[in-house]
Parts: C-alpha cells; structure tokens; sequence
C-alpha cells in the first residue's frame, strides 16, 4: 500500500514540476519529466549565419568527412546495384534483400565514423531537417549540402568508371518510378520514407532522451541505418529508393540519360517534403507535454 502511494505521488509529480524541470524553446509545450532529478537544458539555437564559422578549420574539416562519406555511400551502394544486375539469376546474388542492406549498413557504419566530425549528415534532406530545428546554421547546411553532391557525383563516377557498359546498361543505380506505379505514388512513397528517416534520425540524437531515459542504452548510427534499410526493403519497387537526393543527383549525372532524369525533381519534393514533416512532429509533438494550470506549479 505504502509503494502504491509513493507511486500515484510520484506521477503527480512528475505532471506538475514537469514544466519546469526541461524548459524547451518552443513555447507550446515541454518535454516529460524524469523522475530521477537528471536536469536538461536545450543549448540554444544554431544563429542563421555565423561569419567566425568560415575563419575555422573545423567548419571546412566537417564539410570535406560529408564529402567522403557520402562518397562511399554511392560506391558502396551504386556498386552493389551494379553485381546484382550483372547477374542473369538474383537467386545467385544479394537480391533486392542485399540491396537494402548494402544502403542500410552503409550509412550505420559511415555515420558512425562521421558523427563525431560532422554529425554524420551525407544526405541533404537530413541536413534541411536539422536546419529546420536550428541544429545548425544557414551556412552550414548549404555547405553540406554542396559537399554531399559532390561527393555523391564523384563515388557514382567511380562505379560507372570500373565498367561504363554494365553501369549503363544498368541504368546506373539511377532512381525513377517504376513501371505500374504513378508519379504521385513515387512521390508519396519518397515523403513517408524519409519521414522515417528524418524521424529516427531525430530521436536517436535526442539529448534530452539521453537526460530523460538514460536506462535505455542507443547507438545512434545504428538505429538510423535500420530505418534506411527498412524504407529501401518498402520502397524499392516503387521508385527504387531516393529518400537522399545527393544519392538520386549524384547517379542521374553519372548516367546521364533520359531516363534518370524523368520524375527527377521527385526525389527533391518528395525528401525535403519528408524532412519538413518529421522535423515538425518531433519538434511539436513529440517532445512537448501540456501543460497543466501554472496553479499548480510549486
């Protein structure tokens, strides 16, 4: 009886001073309360335009790893399209399975070893979402985002390099809505996959989550790599799977026929859309409680 009461009070605790233990920036709402007395404040948020950011090495450093590592992300993964369809018989390669996990173990481990430098970015839609919640400044993001492409070109014209003929003969791991599918399919499926993985993205590198739930041990990369290879496991025979328009530029340039660049501006609406939204959700739902009447604050 005595545990049972201490609990009901420790619930009405935790709705009253809840308000006040996490102050959030947004002013709609807060996040829930911890029990265990671990305080979180949010840092403040990422200014437009930061002039000192373009005299610091650190700046130009993050800028070269979203390069590299979206760089890798194409070559590992274009490359891996490229055995797959070079086989007369998918029952002798990785198959579509095989695909979804080359992108989804691709980005655990190249997130991995960028996050620390970078935040591990290697997509533009993340980076816009981020750009969103004010994780990082105007600058910044247009600064990834340039890098991500051209890193993105550069890893498709590797691939394409090993083998011109099977690369185009391929299609060139180019993304496009496949037959029977419409555009609007296409562009509904880009949208909710990367709102999945903006989403993940979100929760996994959640500081307060940390502060709040640190009896639930997370690996960010691994987590936001998943998510990738789940929405390709989905989304590949709708459009192949941008949800990553450095990753859609970088192999449409590469291929360089018409067929990579029909519906193209999909693969831009539908992960910026995406982003847009799951940025929104987190920010506005996920992380805010109501309140209750400052009455009853103490």
């Amino acid at each position: 009886m005595a545990g049972g009461k201490l609990q009901d009070k420790l619930q009405d605790e935790d709705v009253r001073v809840g308000v006040d233990r996490f102050p959030e920036r947004q002013p709609i709402g807060t996040a829930a309360d911890d029990l265990l007395g671990r305080d979180y404040t949010d840092p403040p948020p990422a200014p437009l335009f930061d002039a000192s950011e373009l005299s610091s090495w650190s700046f130009y450093r993050a800028g070269i790893a979203e390069f590299v590592a979206t760089f890798l992300f194409l070559y590992l993964t274009v490359l891996t399209v490229m055995g797959v369809s070079k086989s007369p018989s998918k029952c002798g390669t990785v198959g579509v399975q095989g695909v979804a996990w080359a992108f989804g173990g691709a980005i655990f481990a190249l997130v991995y070893c960028t996050a620390g430098v970078s935040g591990g970015h290697i997509n533009p839609a993340v980076t816009f979402g981020l750009l969103l919640a004010r994780k990082l400044s105007l600058t910044r993001a247009a600064y990834y985002m340039v890098m991500q492409c051209l890193g993105a070109v550069c890893g498709a014209g590797v691939v394409k390099a090993f083998g011109a003929a099977l690369y185009e003969s391929a299609g060139g791991g180019a993304n496009a809505v496949n037959p029977g599918y419409s555009k609007g399919d296409g562009l509904g499926a880009e949208v909710v996959g990367t709102f999945v993985l903006v989403y993940t993205v979100f929760s996994a590198t959640d500081a307060k989550r940390s502060a709040r739930d640190s009896h639930v041990p997370i690996l960010a990369p691994l987590p936001i790599g998943f998510a990738v290879f789940l929405v390709h496991l989905a989304t590949i025979p709708i459009t192949g799977t941008g949800i990553n328009p450095a990753r859609s530029l970088g192999a449409a340039i590469i291929y360089d026929r018409p067929h990579g660049w029909h519906g193209h501006w999909i693969f831009w609406v539908g992960p910026f859309a995406g982003e847009a939204l799951a940025a929104v959700y987190h920010q506005v739902v996920i992380r805010a409680i109501p309140f209750k009447a400052s009455s009853d604050h103490y």
